[in-house]
């Protein structure tokens, strides 16, 4: 995209019903940021968001982060913000992704020094560091995570078709498989395959890379145009719960893709006009955790104007293939502001975190509707494999989708697993960092999936329920133990294993919990005989 100017609006909360009655609303995260946001916000691990700032005042090119951590109660609306260590480089409009081991990486930028550079943040230690050049310039430019934790990501240099493959346990790029068409300003969505699909840039035909060939197929022709020819933008694409992939064009248009089955190739059929003449010349998607779509849509480009003004919102519900209006964060119909300047990020207690670039202001879109039973996690072991840290297994740890998606230049997914904690009484929550997780993909099914998970350092020994959540939606609580105590079995940290720890043990009996010592998959008798053959004073 060329240089644009931002404009900005003041922003206040107002409620929206839906149709089918779930009450919905924009609320003002209560604390503004310590500076204006400059574009995207990512998701750490431990449930913490990172946004980018304009501290310095130099048009969103800047090396400046904040993070907004939730509340005691798990609230981002009344969490506080604090700072992080800036970036090696300055950058506006980057790759970015949050690696298998909870690092970000981050790469290119159209504006500032890092347009050829990369670098990975780690949040343990607040430290920065570089990785190798990637090559050539990273703009206007999509990256993805592969299933075995490397980066794809596209290089906007020479043919722009070339792309690079960046590995996080070796610090290292090669090559990557060159695309049939180029990439720059598209949008990259993934499948359930694990196989990426975009729409070549300024065309109608679409292709696909394919992680066990390491290499990108055609797959096939769009029926409408989802790029304009002034600009050459285009809008977000996410994969629905019917498995379809949803891409939103900039000149009023939007397609759907139907995956092939056995190998075969995939279809693509038109979607719904949008609504009200709208276009997504660069501009935000999210899924909600009922699976309707939450877009930012701005008049459709003109030669005379590549990015319009104002700005609206709207509710697309695959279901009923409509889209609703509904009030522009603050209230009013519409912000005076381009789509571009705007970003989503779902958040884990399943409401979805809106940035606008030049305000320090954020809002989250709340609402009362059901999760997706498809997009439920499902926890079905906890094994202690250290002091703080476990290993947690199931099933749908990825979610169903990628969780929000823009354009070209912003990436914030969010189809990892988050751990979430929550004390007996129900008032407090935190959240536990995990890392390692053994997939990238989406719509995993029945496939296992595993993460690690550390606990945070200052947890309050006691009782808790235990959820992993993908994507907003978490799954079944089970009971968790957390202790301090030398004794394992002393489940309530109190120094010595008697009848307390034994009601504890009870009160997880036939299911998962920190009480199943032998990791067989449920507390059983087998953890009964460790309690009773440990009874008494612990250690010292």
């Amino acid at each position: 995209m060329l240089r644009r100017l931002v404009l900005t609006s003041g922003i206040a909360s107002v409620l929206f019903v839906a149709s089918r009655g779930h009450a919905m609303e924009w609320v003002r995260v209560t604390a503004d940021a310590p500076a204006s946001n400059a574009g995207v916000a990512l998701l750490l691990s431990d449930g913490t968001v990172l946004a980018l700032s304009d501290a310095t005042g130099n048009d969103d090119i800047g090396d400046t982060w904040h993070k907004l951590t939730p509340d005691a109660h798990g609230s981002y609306v009344n969490g506080t913000w604090s700072g992080i260590a800036p970036m090696l480089n300055t950058r506006e409009y980057f790759s970015s992704q949050v690696l298998m081991d909870g690092r970000v990486y981050v790469a290119g930028g159209e504006y500032g020094t890092g347009k050829a550079k990369a670098e990975v943040y780690n949040p343990l230690t607040n430290v920065w560091s570089a990785a190798p050049d990637p090559g050539g310039t990273v703009s206007d430019a999509n990256s993805e995570m592969l299933p075995d934790g490397r980066v794809l990501q596209a290089l906007v240099t020479g043919t722009l078709t070339k792309t690079r493959i960046y590995n996080p346990v070796t610090n290292a790029f090669s090559n990557g498989p060159e695309c049939l068409g180029i990439h720059n300003e598209s949008v990259w969505m993934k499948l359930a395959d694990d196989s990426i699909l975009f729409v070549d840039r300024g065309a109608t035909t679409s292709e696909r890379y394919i992680p066990s060939l390491n290499a990108w197929q055609s797959a096939g022709v769009t029926p409408v145009q989802l790029y304009d020819p002034w600009g050459l933008e285009t809008g977000g694409a996410l994969r629905l719960p019917d498995g379809r992939g949803f891409f939103i064009g900039s000149l009023s248009t939007s397609a759907f893709y139907v995956p092939g089955v056995g190998g075969l190739p995939g279809s693509w059929t038109a979607g719904p006009v949008l609504p009200n003449g709208s276009g997504a010349p660069d501009a935000p998607v999210a899924m909600m955790v009922d699976g309707k779509v939450l877009a930012a849509l701005s008049p459709a480009p003109t030669p005379a104007n590549h990015f319009p003004s104002p700005t609206s919102f709207y509710l697309y519900d695959a279901m009923t293939n409509a889209f609703t209006q509904i009030p522009a964060p603050g209230g009013g119909n519409s912000i005076d502001a381009p789509s571009y300047v705007f970003c989503f990020l779902v958040l884990p207690d399943g409401g979805i975190l809106c940035t606008q670039q030049d305000s320090p202001t954020y809002y989250v879109w709340v609402s009362n509707a059901a999760p997706l039973a498809v997009g439920r996690p499902v926890l079905s072991g906890v094994v202690k494999t250290a002091a703080s840290t476990y290993q947690l297994s199931g099933t749908g740890f990825n979610g169903i989708s990628e969780g929000a998606s823009y354009g070209d230049d912003w990436q914030m997914n969010t189809n990892y697993p988050i751990a979430r904690l929550t004390s007996a009484n129900g008032k407090m929550v935190r959240y536990a960092r995990t890392s390692n997780w053994n997939s990238t993909g989406v719509a995993t099914g029945s496939l296992p999936t595993t993460t690690s998970m550390t606990l945070p350092p200052s947890l309050a020994p006691g009782s808790y329920s235990l959820a992993v959540v993908a994507n907003g939606i978490a799954s079944t609580p089970v009971s968790f133990v957390v202790t301090s105590s030398p004794c394992v079995a002393d489940l309530n940290a109190d120094g010595v294993v008697n009848g307390a720890d034994l009601a504890l043990l009870l009160g997880q009996w036939g299911s998962i919990g920190g009480a199943d010592f032998d990791a067989s998959g449920a507390v059983d008798g087998a953890d009964l005989a460790l309690v009773l053959g440990a009874w008494g004073a612990c250690p010292s």
